[in-house]
């Protein structure tokens, strides 16, 4: 009897400790409540759960690999980016009322506003992948890889192939994979990579005693990156889901993927080549510098044209939920229309008041998001945030032609921002993600195209019929979203 009290009293201190652990890490209220919540409800696996997927690293620093730790250094760099970006702010294109989201950024990420960009859009897996095997072809110095998810399959050989004919001719080649994602890309195809001269490196191994923590913190990020002038970004990871086939000849994939990758060339290339060389000397077993050889061209003050980007990243190495703030700060900045199309609809308090300010302003919010999900869970969390936004106006679509992928959000046909993060909290505050945003009005009207293509696939809910839904389904949903934040 004198053990059960003594394991009693052990547990109750146990727990009082991780409750005062959870208020002293945990900046997000809600968030907060509902890891209390777990650990006081659900006796030792409450405990378990929270010391393996809650513990707040970006607090903790235990992420911190940024380049510039020299403080005089990050200063001058930063200074650098004021002077080129306040040279873009001031010539009279630059949307003004993007400036303090643009300076945000800049203060955050010490990522400047870049002028003199080509984008490209690609539309899917098929349009993506031939442009970027054939952008693998003509490096002459080095490649960049950063995926979450690459697949040992048909396209993920092909890429493979291509990197391997560029490292026998002499091209650095340097490949990151997130070990949870690419759990399936296979001991051959990475010594295949190994012999022929590729470095290779999981951001993250995967070893059981700390298996936890490190499955849970994930790098998100597709991130290519040839000869510091040439860099494709975006959602779309390497696999044969993500190309739909058209010719009759072959098998058509199970899923229609709808998804959404760019190509830029130009100075923006910059920040994605530091953020890949950030994570590869945090991961990898070689010491890369910020040497000319990896940054070839100086960022442009002297030209206006063709597009306007900037870069933002975000992870537990980050002092702020850096994506987040910046979405929220787009979304304040909208005068006439947000366009959001997203796999995984997640926002948070924080996030669903902006919207909710935005729609009771005037501007037209219409959110597109999936039929069908891949997550149960998520989708049914997602469902009791639509029926507040339905309430207040927001315009919801189901997208019903296959799995929409595409993380994009169009304002007012003057700003586009996209890239690897969901609107979910995993995306906001777990995982590194890296977004592009892209100021002016040819991207963005090309992107509002193809949303309202995408409609077309789409099945818009209506707000009476679906507030008018058993409450017993409301309750379930708002039952499942208390747990949102630990998704």
């Amino acid at each position: 009897m004198n053990w059960i009290a003594l394991l009693q009293a052990t547990y109750f201190v146990v727990l009082l400790l991780v409750i005062i652990q959870i208020i002293y890490d945990t900046r997000n209220t809600t968030k907060a409540l509902s890891y209390i919540l777990a650990v006081i409800f659900l006796p030792v696996l409450g405990i378990i759960f929270y010391l393996s997927f809650g513990v707040n690293f970006r607090k903790r620093k235990f992420y911190s690999h940024k380049l510039l730790r020299d403080e005089k250094l990050r200063q001058d760099v930063k200074a650098h980016g004021f002077e080129v970006s306040e040279s873009i702010w001031e010539n009279g294109l630059f949307p003004s009322k993007y400036r303090h989201l643009s300076g945000f950024i800049l203060n955050t990420n010490i990522s400047p506003v870049t002028a003199g960009n080509e984008v490209t859009v690609y539309q899917n897996g098929e349009q993506k992948f031939p442009a970027l095997l054939q952008a693998i072809k003509q490096a002459q110095h080095h490649i960049h890889v950063e995926y979450y998810i690459y697949e040992s399959d048909r396209i993920g050989n092909q890429v493979a192939d291509a990197l391997i004919e560029r490292a026998q001719q002499g091209v650095e080649v340097r490949f990151i994979y997130d070990d949870f994602g690419s759990f399936t890309i296979g001991r051959q195809l990475l010594k295949k990579m190994h012999a022929s001269g590729i470095k290779t490196t999981p951001f993250y191994r995967l070893r059981l005693h700390a298996i936890t923590h490190r499955i849970n913190y994930r790098n998100h990020r597709k991130i290519v990156v040839i000869d510091g002038n040439c860099a494709f970004t975006g959602g779309i990871n390497v696999g044969d889901n993500y190309i739909n086939q058209t010719s009759s000849s072959k098998k058509p994939q199970p899923l229609y993927w709808r998804d959404i990758h760019i190509q830029i060339k130009g100075p923006a290339v910059a920040f994605l080549q530091y953020v890949f060389i950030s994570d590869w000397n945090f991961c990898g077993n070689e010491e890369v510098s910020l040497s000319p050889q990896y940054f070839p061209q100086d960022i442009k003050t002297d030209t206006i044209e063709p597009e306007l980007v900037q870069l933002v990243s975000s992870g537990p190495d980050s002092d702020l939920p850096n994506i987040l703030f910046s979405i929220m700060n787009a979304i304040l900045s909208a005068r006439s229309q947000i366009l959001i199309t997203t796999p995984y609809f997640i926002p948070g308090d924080r996030l669903k008041d902006v919207l909710i300010i935005a729609a009771k302003s005037g501007v037209k919010v219409q959110l597109l998001v999936p039929y069908q999900s891949d997550s149960w869970i998520v989708n049914t969390a997602a469902k009791s945030y639509y029926s507040e936004l339905l309430s207040i106006g927001v315009d919801i679509f189901m997208y019903k032609k296959g799995f929409i992928h595409s993380k994009t959000m169009v304002i007012d046909n003057d700003l586009v921002i996209l890239g690897s993060a969901n609107m979910d909290v995993r995306s906001f505050d777990i995982n590194f993600e890296i977004n592009t945003l892209i100021y002016g009005e040819a991207v963005a009207q090309q992107l509002n195209e193809v949303f309202e293509q995408d409609l077309k696939d789409a099945e818009k809910l209506d707000p009476e019929q679906w507030l008018q839904r058993p409450t017993l389904v409301h309750f379930w949903e708002r039952v499942v979203r208390l747990f949102s934040p630990m998704m």
